[in-house]
């Protein structure tokens, strides 16, 4: 179990985290988004003794990480900026992989390997973007960790490698109890793969819950009339988006969906239909419910634009 306690880091006068509260299972896929600089990356490095906190605390199964080889030795960092040494192939890195991780399973790199289609014998820096990310997908694999750390995991790779890349990762959870935190902007990507999901936004987290009560908090709703209507006759509804076009709105609302539909309802719609959200709809409205609006960053550029032109 990871265990982080008002986790706080900084980085010269930006602070990355904030007084992060967070507690992850053992044997659960751990999802993390947020807006860029929200302090995923860093959350991570924390995570995995990279960094040491400025204060609060990280524990990983009731212990500290940095200058901990022990527990550092369960662990496999897949970061976004990957690193190789100098001219190595594959097989010279699992060389240095297994130097470091004791239980490093030679006969699964070369399965993997052999899976992923690489040539263990090529030097690294001649493969292309997705192949460096396999391969370090690999090394970490390889290592039979207890606790897999993924930063920007599927960034670069193409549709089969991604979803071998999840059945892989969901084998370990599975088969070992393993616990696996993955970053990423594509929501998409974690929709199908994450039993937990956590929303950072500028170094805190703002949102934390599992897949589908996540989606629960907000929901779509389709709704028409035959008499003309205006949003202010729904009075009483946590209304976050709304949309008419002619007699049919659609609205994202927040809170309770029995009683919002029972109200609704007593207005005598001609159509009124419930319907999922998507975890990107659910990231779009609870970041702009923070303030952060990709039509605010928009209108801003445009007003900037017409001074510019004035």
């Amino acid at each position: 179990m990871i265990q982080a306690e008002k986790l706080v880091k900084k980085f010269d006068e930006y602070t990355a985290l904030n007084g992060i509260d967070c507690t992850i299972q053992k044997g659960c896929i751990y999802g993390m988004v947020g807006s860029n600089g929200a302090g995923k990356s860093t959350f991570l490095r924390l995570i995995t003794g990279v960094y040491r906190p400025d204060s609060g605390t990280v524990k990983v199964d009731g212990e500290t990480v940095f200058d901990n080889p022990a527990v550092k030795a369960r662990m496999a960092f897949v970061p976004d900026d990957l690193y190789f040494l100098n001219g190595s192939t594959m097989d010279r890195m699992a060389k240095c992989y297994k130097a470091a991780y004791p239980q490093f399973d030679e006969k699964r790199y070369r399965f993997l390997a052999d899976s992923f289609r690489l040539t263990t014998n090529r030097p690294i820096h001649t493969f292309s973007k997705g192949m460096k990310r396999q391969a370090s997908i690999i090394f970490a694999l390889s290592c039979r960790p207890d606790y897999m750390f993924f930063d920007e995991t599927f960034d670069g790779l193409d549709p089969v490698m991604r979803n071998l890349v999840k059945g892989l990762i969901c084998e370990d959870v599975e088969d070992k109890q393993a616990t696996a935190i993955i970053t990423s902007h594509s929501l998409r990507e974690l929709e199908d793969i994450c039993d937990q999901l956590a929303l950072l936004h500028e170094g805190g987290v703002v949102l934390e819950s599992d897949v589908q009560n996540l989606k629960t908090g907000l929901f779509k709703v389709q709704v028409a009339f035959l008499q003309p209507f205006t949003q202010e006759q729904f009075t009483g509804m946590d209304i976050q988006h709304f949309e008419q076009n002619g007699s049919v709105a659609q609205m994202i609302v927040r809170g309770n969906r029995d009683e919002a539909v029972a109200r609704l309802r007593a207005m005598e719609p001609v159509i009124l239909d419930v319907l999922p959200l998507s975890l990107e709809e659910v990231f779009t409205y609870e970041m702009k419910a923070l303030g952060y609006s990709f039509q605010d960053v928009l209108g801003k550029e445009a007003v900037s634009d017409e001074k510019k032109a004035v």
